[in-house]
């Protein structure tokens, strides 16, 4: 099979697409044929070598933690899905013809395979974050970073949760923000004047790891109502980086919920094939992300 694969650390050019054994389910586990995989940050920080303790790699490593596609092996214990069910969900080495997923759910009716792959770890993030800043129905949240996909589901969950959020963008995306429900504003020169205009800020989250950790705690008034994602190092300030997964089954549920009920889409930016996954990451490092981007297999 076809698989994106890294022998060293280091900037887009080390990803190859290369030709591998096929992974198999083991115990408590299913294998698809992906359809498509989900591009995240966290998979060019590993490319890179960045130490996040969640994430363990040995070289040489494949890339990818989502994606969507058929079920083609079911392993030992496992219940509730059988092989030609088409599912989402999070696993290992996603970028390739098949993967073997740890957590996964049926796709909710009318979701595309590409649409799909945008959501295990962008789901599972933004509610993890939301709880683990304490904001509280009305309250308004600060996300610094918001267009993105973490940012796009936690305007959408967040406001569904009768939370106010104010969301900072590039200009390109204010209207984006807006038809989210958030309070848009720009980043940039004048922001922080920018943001308290809008009234006071209860929690913050940093999702783009922009150099803005001081300025949320400045605003927010404290560094334990700060979370972020995105800066190694939030902890300097006091606050908390969060890079350790909670219960993704329990996220997708929420995802699938969500989703069929009209109150989550992230939509996808652009879609990219195996080959092009070095002009994935370099997009996504880039930022100014509109929703998601996904490789489609």
């Amino acid at each position: 099979m076809r698989k994106v694969s890294f022998a060293e650390f280091g900037g887009p050019d080390v990803l190859q697409l290369v030709d591998a054994e096929e992974p198999h389910a083991g115990p408590g586990r299913i294998r698809i044929a992906v359809r498509a995989a989900g591009v995240n940050p966290v998979d060019w920080r590993v490319r890179e070598g960045q130490v996040l303790g969640a994430h363990p790699v040995e070289l040489p490593s494949g890339v990818g933690l989502d994606a969507a596609g058929v079920v083609d092996e079911v392993g030992e214990g496992v219940t509730g899905v059988e092989v030609g069910d088409r599912v989402f969900g999070e696993g290992a080495d996603t970028y390739a013809d098949f993967a073997v997923l740890g957590a996964w759910a049926r796709m909710p009716e009318g979701l595309t395979f590409e649409e799909a792959a945008g959501y295990p770890s962008v789901v599972e993030t933004a509610l993890r974050v939301i709880r683990e800043v304490g904001v509280r129905p009305g309250q308004t949240l600060l996300v610094s970073g918001a267009s993105g996909g973490v940012g796009s589901a936690v305007l959408q969950i967040a406001r569904e949760r009768g939370v106010t959020v104010i969301g900072t963008a590039g200009a390109a995306n204010q209207e984006y923000l807006r038809d989210l429900g958030a309070v848009a504003t720009t980043y940039g020169e004048g922001w922080v004047e920018r943001v308290r205009r809008h009234g006071e800020v209860h929690a913050a989250l940093d999702l783009a790891g922009s150099g803005v950790i001081r300025e949320l705690v400045e605003l927010t008034g404290s560094p334990e109502r700060v979370v972020s994602i995105a800066d190694l190092g939030a902890p300097e300030f006091g606050v908390r980086f969060s890079g350790v997964a909670g219960s993704v089954p329990a996220a997708l549920a929420e995802a699938v919920d969500l989703i069929s009920r009209g109150k989550l889409h992230i939509p996808v930016e652009k879609s990219y094939s195996l080959a092009e996954a070095a002009s994935a990451h370099i997009d996504s490092q880039a930022g100014h992300t509109r929703g998601r981007r996904v490789l489609v297999i």
